[in-house]
């Protein structure tokens, strides 16, 4: 089921000195900021030879991730993102295994403009896992 590794997602307190940090100190190439209204979130890709970095900013005091600042606020990782081939097959398997997935259950648009879910980090190890659609 569960196919190649996307994302690692970091969560950081200012965006422009994540992406500074990543161009700069480590000579990686950065996108440019895209803003995800619907997630919470303002995100970047640092974009490695065999996956990429996502580097996640709140978008407004109600993000998630102003959740998780509060509790890190230097930042940190934040979810690991799987590619699946198909993510209703991959969301009713992993159901019937017990896992939990998280909001309503229906795939939203991720930053790349495909379906995604998370799963809750209690049933994987203590992290977020969020499966995107090949």
């Amino acid at each position: 089921m569960i196919g190649r590794l996307n994302h690692v997602a970091i969560a950081v307190p200012d965006l422009e000195a994540g992406a500074r940090a990543y161009e700069g100190a480590l000579g990686a190439r950065v996108s440019e900021p895209q803003a995800l209204p619907e997630h919470g979130v303002t995100v970047v890709f640092v974009e490695l030879p065999n996956t990429k970095i996502e580097l996640l900013e709140p978008l407004g005091e109600e993000s998630p991730i102003a959740g998780f600042l509060k509790k890190n606020p230097t930042g940190g990782m934040h979810h690991i993102c799987y590619e699946v081939d198909d993510i209703l097959a991959a969301r009713d398997k992993l159901k019937e295994l017990g896992a939990r997935v998280l909001g309503s259950g229906e795939p939203t648009t991720g930053a790349h403009g495909k379906p995604v879910l998370f799963l809750h980090p209690k049933d994987f190890c203590g992290t977020l896992i969020e499966i995107e659609q090949a």
